[in-house]
């Protein structure tokens, strides 16, 4: 593994021809969710099935938690009081309409990023998946949807629909694109119900969505990291 600074971010990259991100293979960049650490999904490069050559790319999220000796971060701040609540009493949480503070400079931050890894490792956007697990994965959602870099995919672990409003007349320019989209029965800090309305809306746009449902909670467990890997192969092979 190495590690760099792409547009400010830490970036961390394994994978490849030289586990250092070295080679011309494609490359699939995921970020991780609130209060993980910048290495948490790291060790998902040893575990998908992925094309040989394929690089990964795990940028850290810019704000620090200091959740005690935790290298707690976040993409955005979230409403940790009413996260709680909802997750306590059972309540449904619809964030569909919400368009977080900080989500749009987040947005730019991945941004620099990919313009600076480009060049950094040798790629172009149309050899990326982008993708990320819960925030991360909002994330991608939001930086697919208002741009036009033509990525090869769009992955989605235990994510939802945010920003309706702003979203929903964006996908159908995305039209074909692939994605994956992955969530548990019992997700009790996303639920379940949410998940496949944002999968309806994609697929109505005209996407291509590989939907894999489980019965567990908000996690990424063998089985999605199994038919993940599958669906890189697929997209990648094109």
């Amino acid at each position: 593994m190495r590690q760099e600074t792409l547009g400010g971010l830490t970036v961390r990259i394994t994978g490849g021809s030289d586990g250092n991100g070295g080679g011309d293979g494609p490359v699939v960049c995921l970020m991780h969710g609130f209060g993980a650490s910048g290495t948490d999904l790291v060790p998902l490069g040893d575990h998908l099935h992925a094309p040989a050559g394929t690089r990964f790319v795990f940028p850290e999220a810019p704000i620090s938690l200091a959740m005690g000796f935790w290298d707690a971060r976040a993409w955005w701040m979230i409403d940790m009081e009413g996260l709680e609540r909802a997750v306590r009493t059972g309540e449904f949480r619809d964030l569909s309409d919400r368009v977080p503070d900080g989500m749009a400079g987040a947005r730019e931050q991945i941004m620099a990023m990919l313009n600076d890894l480009m060049p950094c490792i040798g790629c172009a956007a149309q050899h990326i998946v982008l993708g990320g697990f819960s925030q991360g994965s909002m994330l991608a959602s939001d930086v697919v949807w208002r741009t036009q870099r033509p990525f090869t995919g769009l992955a989605l672990l235990s994510t939802t629909l945010l920003a309706q409003h702003e979203w929903l007349p964006l996908i159908p320019a995305r039209k074909g694109l692939a994605v994956f989209q992955s969530h548990g029965h019992s997700d009790p800090l996303l639920p379940y119900p949410l998940a496949k309305r944002y999968r309806g809306h994609m697929t109505e746009a005209g996407l291509t969505v590989d939907w894999i449902d489980f019965p567990g909670g908000h996690e990424i467990p063998p089985r999605v990291l199994e038919r993940l890997g599958l669906f890189l192969q697929r997209v990648f092979a094109r």
